[in-house]
């Protein structure tokens, strides 16, 4: 509701009459340690608030109505999620509400492209009914890779005037993650369509190992930031043109490690944080936005410029001029910690009121969509024959915290025209079938590197189209897996000599379950020791897994057309031939 001219006006008077001191503030915290972001001092100091504004900073004689005692706490702006999918939090959006702005996560950049991958429109307005209802601030970056690229079958596929229709709801900050980069570059009418849609507005990039004069034409069509920077130079040449590196660390991708050295009170306008990818399971291990800043200041980063990155400089990047500063006139949102070098959240004030469960218990929830998502019949076992030419062919190398994968080329098992798993060596088939009920599509392949000595995994979610992957020692336990999947109309499933042995259900769009954070972190804490019992080691196997359809990464990928050879943009064969 837009407040009348009469009503600023009163409010300004009460902000005015409290920060002089005339009347009590709504809200103090007292005698606390607060870190200046500006200046990166840490002082003593009262912190006034008036409704959601703070009002008072740098004296110790100001009185509330409800006070807060300090004198053991540090306080430090609401950190800020640059870019995230929480569908990958595999819950509903009030549940990664709930995880994340307890973990001091005041406003998070949302891109809810995997569930408009599958349902298009409605997905995307699902995250738009539901933003304005959450506790945190939770802003939206429109879906601008439906689908990802030509090499995949996806549920829907949006245009430029899809997304246009969109643009101004009052929780939209532009476009989303721009991944069809080599569309870009090669001026691919849809592709340009999109950007002079948006020109004008945010455009976050996406833009993995590109560099030199290409980033320069990716960069002058007004993309502003990446989260694909995993290696010191890639991200300075990038902050050199001007690009704002994300510093991203997921519940796969682990990039903190190695770009925290990049941060100094220099170069943290230019960096920020965000996770992209974090289940609910690592959430409780480690932690959301805190757990990047004590990983960059465990490297030696300056804390100073730790906390910068987190906030100033990340509300700063994304256009907002009233958040990530402890200062009056800022945003009430305010992390008080029990230790800053270790970011130990004590509490969290969100809007000048303090988080607690009637926080989240007053929210409107809306209904979610995407119920009865896939559209495939059950398999059997021959679907995921492999006939080749002969033993040698292309094999993915994952590689663990990362979603670049190498492109092997090995000798397996063959014969009577068949190529096999080889558990043994660590090599296991892989497939991909289409389940939006399109073509009927299955892509076929294998991967190293998931350690799996028998039996098989199958999961809904493969970015960005999240079809059905699944990966396994034998095609007998590929279809059990399958078939379950299909059966739970979503989730994560494991199974071994024709058994299941543990499973996630995920029926929202096969991407979210509708049970609560703490019970999806239960499932994964089983599925995790089942698939060690199967000699799996990975840390988060089945987020590792949905990234190999992610055809716009480099090296080696899969989707339900085949095997990507995402380095030239083309499907190539079993034996390695390019196709088309």
């Amino acid at each position: 509701m837009t407040k009348s001219r009469t009503d600023i006006k009163a409010g300004l008077g009460r902000r005015i009459d409290q920060a002089l001191g005339r009347a009590e503030a709504d809200l103090v915290i007292k005698n606390v340690r607060m870190l200046n972001i500006a200046t990166g001092e840490v002082v003593r100091t009262d912190i006034a608030i008036c409704d959601d504004r703070i009002v008072g900073t740098y004296d110790l004689d100001y009185r509330g109505r409800q006070e807060i005692d300090g004198s053991d706490l540090y306080a430090v702006p609401g950190f800020i999620d640059t870019h995230v999918h929480p569908e990958s939090t595999l819950v509903q959006p009030y549940e990664f509400d709930r995880l994340a702005l307890s973990r001091g996560t005041t406003t998070a950049i949302a891109d809810p492209h995997e569930i408009t991958n599958v349902l298009g429109v409605a997905g995307l307005r699902y995250f738009l009914d539901q933003a304005p209802h959450l506790a945190m601030d939770l802003r939206i970056n429109l879906s601008s890779c439906v689908p990802a690229g030509a090499l995949e079958t996806s549920g829907a596929r949006l245009e430029a005037d899809d997304l246009v229709a969109l643009r101004d709801h009052p929780k939209v900050i532009g476009l989303a993650e721009f991944m069809n980069f080599p569309g870009v570059l090669a001026k691919d009418d849809a592709v340009l369509d999109k950007l002079a849609a948006f020109d004008g507005w945010h455009i976050d990039g996406h833009s993995p190992l590109l560099g030199g004069k290409p980033l320069n034409a990716y960069l002058s069509c007004g993309v502003r930031n990446c989260h694909e920077a995993t290696h010191p130079d890639e991200a300075l040449e990038k902050v050199r043109k001007g690009m704002q590196v994300l510093i991203r660390d997921g519940s796969v991708t682990r990039d903190v490690e190695a770009l925290a050295g990049l941060i100094d009170m220099t170069r943290a306008p230019f960096l920020a944080f965000c996770t992209d990818d974090r289940t609910p399971l690592h959430i409780a291990e480690d932690g959301h936005i805190d757990h990047l800043i004590r990983t960059a200041i465990a490297k030696s980063a300056p804390l100073e410029a730790v906390y910068r990155a987190a906030t100033w400089s990340a509300a700063r990047g994304f256009g907002f001029t009233d958040r990530g500063l402890l200062a009056p006139g800022y945003l009430a949102d305010i992390v008080l910690l029990t230790d800053l070098e270790h970011c130990r959240v004590d509490s969290v004030i969100r809007l000048g009121r303090q988080v607690d469960t009637e926080t989240f218990a007053r929210r409107q929830l809306i209904p979610p969509v995407g119920f009865h998502s896939i559209k495939r019949a059950p398999v059997d076992a021959d679907l995921f024959r492999t006939p080749c030419k002969g033993p040698r062919g292309p094999v993915i190398g994952l590689i663990e915290h990362q979603i670049i994968t190498e492109h092997l080329t090995l000798d397996l098992p063959y014969g009577e025209g068949l190529r096999h798993a080889d558990p043994a060596a660590d090599v296991l088939k892989l497939a991909v079938l289409e389940r939006h009920g399109r073509n009927g599509n299955v892509g076929r392949g294998f991967v190293k590197g998931f350690g799996i000595r028998h039996g098989a995994i199958a999961s809904s979610i493969g970015h960005d189209a999240h079809n059905i992957i699944t990966v396994g020692s034998n095609d007998a336990d590929m279809a059990v897996a399958v078939n379950r999947l299909i059966e739970l109309q979503g989730g994560f499933v494991a199974a071994r000599d024709g058994e299941v042995l543990e499973e996630l259900a995920l029926p929202i769009a096969g991407l979210m379950s509708d049970r609560p954070a703490e019970e999806v972190e239960q499932r994964l804490r089983a599925l995790r020791d089942v698939l060690r019992s199967m000699g799996c080691m990975l840390e988060e196997p089945f987020v590792q897994l949905a990234f190999l359809p992610l055809s716009m990464i480099p090296h080696l990928k899969i989707t339900d057309h085949g095997l990507v050879d995402a380095d030239h943009h083309r499907l190539i064969s079993l034996d390695g031939e390019p196709l088309g």
